[in-house]
């Protein structure tokens, strides 16, 4: 039901009266029909035409401030001043909450699938995170059985872990059971008496493919060989989609079924009860790395051997492109520098007392660039410095060693990012500290911040601190915010992936309490009526 006296309402009013009288609305005057009139005629028509005008000056009003209130927008208004001691509390949530469970009818996986779907997942943690979650959504639109996805982690990390070794399988499979059918392996089939393995027709997926590639082109194949094997699958599934359902599916994947092993979770809350020990601590994901610096063509700060280094790495495993650091710098396009991350954060207000816990690979250029930064912030820690153990040297090797920062920077009180780009580290755990409660995060607008820190190095320092402050001030510290491209789903889930106890618009309506034990007995009700059939 339409709500009366919504901004639609106003609306339609406000095309009656146009359509009437032929006035342009809402501007600073208003055009009179031709023709001529006489004096009597033409006043009671002049007092006619104001009380419309003011009658459409009123609506104008009412349908510009139902815009600006509506119920299901978040806080869109920036902070006027930064308070520390609210940096280290979660962000205002303004009522909302998490929340992936289905509001709408959503039925348990047919027991009889078109065929099995295998993915190769390429990248780092974030892409394969949300590689995983776009093959559980892939699985449910074709109505196909997901073979456990298969992680690349041995040409990017050297590692041959796999699934298995970095995720819980069982509670990966348990918590999916509504939404797909998961298996390890395709099984054997079984024709005239002989056991016959189902060979998957590879495909390569467009990037960024839309679903009806998946419904066509893929489910066609599917139902020809039984099976397909999609590689590579980095952003293989378009991230906009206009339905609420599929968005929640991709939470609950990246959210509740990709839980780390055990052994990773508890060393990584061994870390975090170490660090809090001593009070609040900020996570900071310095990513200052040969790879990210190759791919960003930031060379010239550093020495002529270390850009020979850089421009063979960016050679080797990067398209050709003109890139010229200058124009780099001044749009934002390089990361950060430790000193730069430094110089932001004590223009915040955090003194050297500040307690840092270091998510980071081995940093391009070493001590020379962290020593002005341990200058500013001496109390710096990383998984090593603080947990002095063998099963943490034995843990932390590859991709395990990712998922134990991942865990650390999740939990910690505040997080920074200091290049947030679409397969970085960062993206998903923005995300995720979003969805786990409007966890405090600091995102520079490096574009913004660039001519600042050019003035800087240019000898120009007056109210330098200043201006980085009234940068800071128009981003967002992780309250619910629009997500407004390029910034990822992934990195911002809001609304889809959450709800309001007392929402006016029904679609912001949290779902019953019960809705897991709903979604048991229907699940129950359909293999029942399977196990009828078959009898």
């Amino acid at each position: 039901m339409r709500r009366y006296g919504s901004n639609s309402d106003y609306r339609l009013i406000l095309i009656l009266i146009i359509k009437r009288r032929r006035f342009v609305p809402c501007r600073a005057g208003f055009h009179r029909q031709h023709g001529r009139h006489s004096g009597g005629s033409g006043f009671k028509g002049m007092i006619v035409k104001l009380s419309v005008a003011a009658v459409v000056l009123l609506i104008c009003t009412l349908s510009l401030f139902y815009s600006s209130t509506g119920t299901s927008s978040p806080q869109s208004n920036y902070r006027s001043e930064i308070h520390l001691e609210e940096l280290w509390s979660n962000a205002d949530s303004g009522g909302w909450r998490p929340s992936s469970a289905p509001r709408t009818n959503w039925p348990p996986p047919p027991n009889e699938s078109n065929g099995y779907l295998r993915v190769r997942c390429n990248g780092g943690l974030n892409q394969q995170r949300s590689a995983i979650s776009n093959a559980v959504l892939a699985a449910r639109i074709m109505n196909a059985t997901l073979v456990l996805p298969e992680l690349d982690a041995n040409s990017f990390w050297h590692d041959d872990s796999g699934f298995h070794g970095i995720y819980d399988v069982e509670h990966f499979i348990k918590t999916l059971r509504y939404d797909v059918k998961i298996v390890e392996s395709i099984p054997e089939n079984q024709k005239n008496g002989k056991k016959k393995k189902i060979k998957a027709f590879q495909l390569r997926p467009p990037r960024d493919a839309p679903i009806s590639w998946y419904t066509t082109d893929a489910l066609k194949k599917m139902k020809d060989h039984g099976a397909i094997y999609l590689t590579p699958f980095s952003h293989r599934l378009a991230e906009e989609i206009d339905n609420p359902e599929y968005q929640r599916l991709r939470c609950r994947v990246n959210y509740h079924a990709l839980r780390f092993k055990p052994h990773i979770m508890k060393l990584s809350q061994s870390i975090v009860d170490k660090l809090r020990a001593q009070g609040p601590f900020m996570s900071i994901h310095l990513r200052f790395e040969m790879d990210m610096l190759a791919f960003a063509g930031c060379f010239d700060i550093f020495t002529p051997a270390e850009q020979k280094i850089l421009k063979k790495y960016r050679e080797e495993n990067f398209a050709p492109k003109r890139l010229v650091y200058s124009e780099r710098r001044a749009i934002g396009k390089c990361p950060l520098t430790p000193e730069e991350v430094g110089l932001i954060l004590r223009a915040l207000g955090f003194d050297n007392s500040t307690r840092i816990y270091l998510a980071a690979g081995e940093l391009f250029g070493g001590e020379r660039f962290m020593n002005p930064f341990r200058s500013l912030f001496p109390q710096l820690e990383n998984h090593s410095s603080v947990e002095h153990s063998e099963e943490l040297a034995e843990n932390t090797r590859g991709l395990a060693g990712s998922a134990v920062d991942y865990m650390v920077c999740l939990l910690s009180d505040i997080f920074m990012p200091t290049y947030d780009g679409p397969s970085n580290f960062a993206n998903n755990l923005l995300g995720h500290r979003l969805y786990y409660g409007f966890r405090t995060t600091i995102r520079p607008d490096r574009k913004a911040l660039a001519p600042i820190f050019i003035d800087r190095e240019n000898g120009r320092t007056a109210d330098f601190e200043e201006a980085i402050r009234k940068v800071m001030l128009k981003t967002n510290f992780g309250e619910p915010h629009k997500r407004v491209s390029p910034e990822s789903f992934y990195t911002n889930s809001w609304p889809e992936c959450f709800c309001q106890t007392s929402a006016e618009n029904p679609a912001d309506k949290c779902p019953p309490n019960d809705i897991l034990n709903i979604m048991n007995n229907e699940l129950q009700k359909a293999e029942t009526e399977t196990n009828s059939t078959i009898s």
